[in-house]
């Protein structure tokens, strides 16, 4: 009964981590490595988990609460990645209109879709009443980020990678410190130690410089 348990509280953690894309999806996000693609994709992920869940509302069947859940929170995992993205992009200094132009026009068709869930409240929504905000602000979020100047974006993003750069020295031990420094100035010692290398010479061996013979 023992083994039994253990086993149910180890597979419960596995079971929470589950994918917000299928495998397809994965393929496809890995091989598009132009940020500006990548973004198109994503957008056309999220439409799907939109879609998915206007059908499920439609039907009155056992069951239709999990799927809905599930894809409302799969939803708001790809519009992370996407602010993902695009921060790494504008942090590499990337150009990404494009793909943020069509992230933008998905999220403004997307949004008053879910705000209107929210008014018409189907009866099983407490069960992905949470999803279901947090779908809004996500998407509220994205698009007011998405409609923001993406020059005065990406001197947002370096300002904060700046600041938290400057708070890890700030959080660094002393003796962390002290042992980087130590590091340091083994390695110069060592460069130090090294034979000083010759200088290149036109002479064949065994020759003689003219002002020593």
């Amino acid at each position: 009964m023992k083994t039994l348990l253990c086993c149910l509280l180890l597979a419960a953690p596995l079971a929470a981590q589950r994918d917000f894309l299928n495998s397809d999806e994965i393929d496809q996000i890995r091989d598009a490595q132009e940020p500006n693609l990548r973004l198109s994709l994503y957008a056309k992920f999220a439409k799907a988990r939109i879609d998915l869940v206007k059908n499920q509302l439609a039907k009155e069947k056992p069951g239709r609460s999990v799927q809905i859940h599930d894809a409302l929170e799969d939803y708001g995992k790809i519009l992370d990645a996407i602010d993902d993205v695009v921060d790494d992009a504008l942090a590499r200094h990337l150009d990404v209109k494009a793909g943020v132009a069509a992230v933008a026009s998905e999220e403004r068709q997307t949004l008053p879709i879910l705000e209107k869930i929210r008014n018409d409240r189907p009866k099983d929504m407490d069960r992905y009443d949470f999803v279901l905000k947090n779908a809004i602000d996500t998407t509220s979020d994205s698009l007011d980020a998405a409609q923001q100047d993406l020059g005065k974006r990406a001197h947002q993003i370096e300002a904060r990678e700046e600041k938290e750069k400057k708070e890890r020295q700030a959080s660094m031990s002393t003796a962390e410190k002290q042992a980087r420094k130590e590091e340091a100035q083994k390695a110069d010692d060592g460069n130090s130690g090294q034979p000083k290398r010759k200088p290149p010479t036109l002479m064949r061996p065994g020759e003689t410089p003219p002002d020593q013979q």
